[in-house]
Order: C-alpha cells, then sequence, then structure tokens
C-alpha cells in the first residue's frame, strides 16, 4: 500500500499544489507544509529576491535541504515548488519517502492563474505563456517519472481533485 500518511503534490506553477494541498491536509488529517513557503521563512527573504542574489542555483539548493527535511517528517501532506523535480536528489526522494500525486494542468490554465502573480521569478520576462510552455516540456516527463498519481487540475475543482486523490490513497495497490 503506498504511504497514506506523507503525501507529496508535484506539478508546475498554477496547477493548485498550495490549494488542494491545504485542502487535503484538513480532508486527512495531516499537517501541511508548502516548501517554498518553508525555503522563504528560513532565509527571511521571497522566492524572486533568492533569485536575484543566488541565481536559479542556489535556490534549488535550498530547495533540496528543505525537502530532504520535510519528507522525513512522520505525517504530511507537502506541496512543492514547480521545479523541484529538476534535480535528480530531489526526485529520489519524493519518490522513495512518499506518495507523489501529479497535479497536471494546461499552460493554459497556469496562465490564467499565474499571470498576475509577481512572486515567481521565472516568468518575469517578455513572453510567459512561451516560458510556461518550454517548462512543461522539460518538466512534464520528470513529473511523469516520479507520480504515483496524475490528476487534471484544469477544471479549476479543488474538491473534485481532492475526492480522486483520496479515493486513490485509499485503494491497496499491491502486486
Amino acid at each position: 500500500m503506498k504511504y497514506q500518511n506523507k503525501v507529496f503534490l508535484i506539478g508546475p506553477m498554477g496547477a493548485g499544489k498550495s490549494t488542494i494541498g491545504r485542502l487535503l491536509s484538513t480532508e486527512l488529517s495531516l499537517p501541511f507544509m508548502d516548501s517554498d513557503r518553508v525555503i522563504e521563512e528560513r532565509s527571511g527573504a521571497n522566492i524572486p529576491w533568492i533569485f536575484d542574489i543566488e541565481g536559479e542555483e542556489g535556490f534549488r539548493q535550498r530547495e533540496t535541504r528543505v525537502i530532504d527535511e520535510l519528507t522525513q517528517l512522520p505525517k504530511l501532506v507537502m506541496a512543492t515548488g514547480g521545479g523541484v523535480v529538476m534535480k535528480e536528489e530531489n526526485r529520489k526522494m519524493l519518490q522513495s519517502r512518499g506518495t507523489v500525486i501529479y497535479l497536471e494542468t494546461s499552460v493554459d490554465q497556469q496562465y490564467e492563474r499565474t499571470r498576475k502573480d509577481r512572486n515567481r521569478p521565472l516568468l518575469q520576462q517578455h513572453n510567459p505563456r512561451n516560458k510556461l510552455s518550454n517548462l512543461t516540456e522539460i518538466r512534464d516527463p520528470l513529473y511523469r517519472d516520479i507520480a504515483d498519481y496524475v490528476v487534471s487540475t484544469n477544471l479549476g475543482n479543488p474538491k473534485s481533485v481532492i475526492r480522486d486523490i483520496k479515493k486513490y490513497l485509499s485503494t491497496d495497490y499491491t502486486s
């Protein structure tokens, strides 16, 4: 049986990881953590500032330390940053320490959900829709590779997404 007490939400920015994570943690009576928020709290700076000062690699190093720590907690629903899958070390930790749920969504939905958010350093450029499309092309195979379950958030109905995840978690998938 998959881990029912350790659920890690992965997917692109704008997929709803934080929203679904908070609601799912309440439904499952588990603590909720957002790895990006933990990074911000510990560094005393927001993610765009970290990207400006340390670059993406500096941010990814911080992210790996936080992922390592949080995935070792005994009970947790965790929302991850969209780029968490870019480091193999993160993928291995997530896959081996809990149930990984890929919240899949279209580039159009990502754009609609993130276009006014100034806290997303990778989208602060000339054509954010192209950037989202490029990120999806690179990251989607990585998300799929480590996901135990894939659920679409395109329809924007968190309750149905949570129902799907709970159904998956309550099923015994032993072979």
